[in-house]
């Protein structure tokens, strides 16, 4: 039996969408918000997907938002190979961009080329942070972990050991995207530091 265009086309998307699927058993190190269990990948990007809606003002004038959503509910999904990489692990942090590079052409390359393209594209662009728009999904990815941890009295910061020191690395990442999101991050910071949740050395 021949199968129309169109019906390869559904195909390959079909198959996609159920690849997608895995995203939901990547499980993160960071906790929910009340410390009940650890989140996971899908749950994640849902999460920084909506404070794109919700704390797009902060973004830079001129931002496309619809494009940092899109960036941000594409960003992890190679992770459904390469594993969620944890930031303050450095040899794992090495080993992510051949990793995840991988990923991308196996799971993008799921779906018809034009999609596969874009998705590729949208996903190339939030790691290089080459635009206003991909360093301000950074922003968010990086600090919906520290609202997490200062949230959770120290959360995986005390668990893994993370000092004050390294998350403020982070906050350069943030600023870069928001300075006013970066702001608020180095206060959680200094705040979490001086209650004790995050260790100064």
């Amino acid at each position: 039996m021949t199968i129309a265009p169109q019906e390869d086309r559904l195909h390959a998307q079909i198959e996609f969408a159920l690849e997608i699927d895995k995203l939901k058993r990547v499980i993160r190190r960071n906790t929910l918000m009340d410390g009940s269990r650890r989140e996971n990948d899908a749950e994640h990007s849902w999460y920084i997907g909506m404070l794109a809606m919700v704390m797009g003002e902060y973004a830079p004038p001129g931002t496309d938002l619809d494009r940092v959503t899109a960036m941000l509910l594409v960003h992890d999904i190679v992770e459904i190979d390469a594993g969620d990489t944890f930031i303050y692990d450095s040899a794992a942090v090495a080993a992510q961009p051949e990793l995840e590079r991988k990923a991308a052409e196996r799971i993008f390359g799921l779906l018809p080329a034009d999609q596969a393209g874009r998705l590729r594209e949208l996903w190339e662009e939030f790691e290089e942070r080459r635009t206003p728009e991909a360093r301000f999904a950074k922003a968010l990815d990086r600090l919906a972990p520290i609202l997490a941890n200062h949230r959770t009295e120290g959360g995986t910061w005390s668990l893994y050991k993370v000092t004050a020191e390294q998350v403020r690395k982070n906050v350069k990442i943030i600023e870069d995207g928001s300075p006013a999101l970066g702001r608020y991050a180095a206060e959680l910071i200094e705040l979490s530091v001086s209650r004790g949740h995050l260790a100064v050395s």
